[in-house]
């Protein structure tokens, strides 16, 4: 436990001196504003560029808050994930490629560890970020929109945060496939797309798939409460993840010893 914790110090400062824990949050922040304040001012925005031609009409209709809420969210599956992939591309990869992780690993500090270590300070940071980038988006949403309860905010940021843990772990498991960044983050991003997309080709057999996770925290938000299809799509994205952990070390340690 106390070589865990070393190695997880030892990313977590890393993340500091690399500015990690001050442009992701801010970028998720960015990302969370986004929705809210343009949808909120699109009438004046619209006026600012020359507005409607004379004689055309164009009423807009207030979103409800949780649509508004579900903006952002949108927002994140599309460059939030983008930026965790970019991220995370050199994680293992970028050591494994310097030597760096060879004079980690004679220590003796083991493979599981090096590897879990990575994958939890990363969780961590960008966790961290997700529930800034929610918080500003549910100040803004509730401000300009209407209410959207602090329970709905904190429920949809431990579900849709799965589906961030997810995409982590399968980049862990590049890096520890390929020694290139570049590959890696091209791979992960190809395989949460092809999951996102499978899983709308499928959707009657892909009920429980963690791409499923955004539309059923939709119907949380419109209904108020949590849906059961959502408890167990939250238990399988977290199976999964733990599945592509483990699958990672295994590669890893093969890698290394070979």
């Amino acid at each position: 436990m106390m070589q865990f914790l070393t190695v997880f110090k030892r990313e977590m400062l890393e993340s500091g001196r690399n500015f990690k824990w001050i442009w992701v949050p801010l970028v998720f922040i960015l990302l969370g504003l986004s929705d809210p304040l343009s949808t909120y001012y699109l009438p004046q925005i619209i006026e600012s560029v020359g507005g409607l031609p004379d004689g055309t009409s164009f009423d807009i209709p207030t979103p409800p808050p949780h649509d508004v809420l579900m903006m952002s969210l949108a927002q994140f599956s599309q460059l939030g994930v983008l930026v965790v992939a970019l991220m995370a591309m050199g994680l293992i990869s970028g050591e494994r490629k310097s030597g760096v992780a060879e004079l980690v690993l004679v220590k003796p500090v083991k493979y599981s560890t090096y590897v879990s270590a990575k994958w939890t300070a990363t969780s961590v940071l960008v966790l961290v970020s997700l529930f800034a980038g929610l918080l500003a988006s549910w100040y803004y949403v509730n401000l300009l929109f209407g209410d959207v309860s602090f329970l709905h905010l904190l429920a949809t940021w431990f579900f849709y945060g799965l589906w961030l843990v997810f995409v982590i772990s399968i980049s862990v498991w590049m890096n520890t496939l390929f020694k290139v960044p570049g590959l890696v983050g091209f791979l992960t991003i190809l395989l949460v797309i092809l999951t996102s997309i499978v899983t709308n080709i499928f959707d009657h057999v892909l009920e429980w798939s963690p791409a499923k996770l955004s539309p059923y925290i939709r119907t949380m938000l419109s209904d108020g409460s949590i849906p059961g299809d959502l408890w167990v799509t939250a238990i399988i994205t977290i199976g999964i993840s733990l599945a592509l952990l483990a699958a990672a070390i295994y590669t890893f340690r093969t890698k290394e010893m070979a």
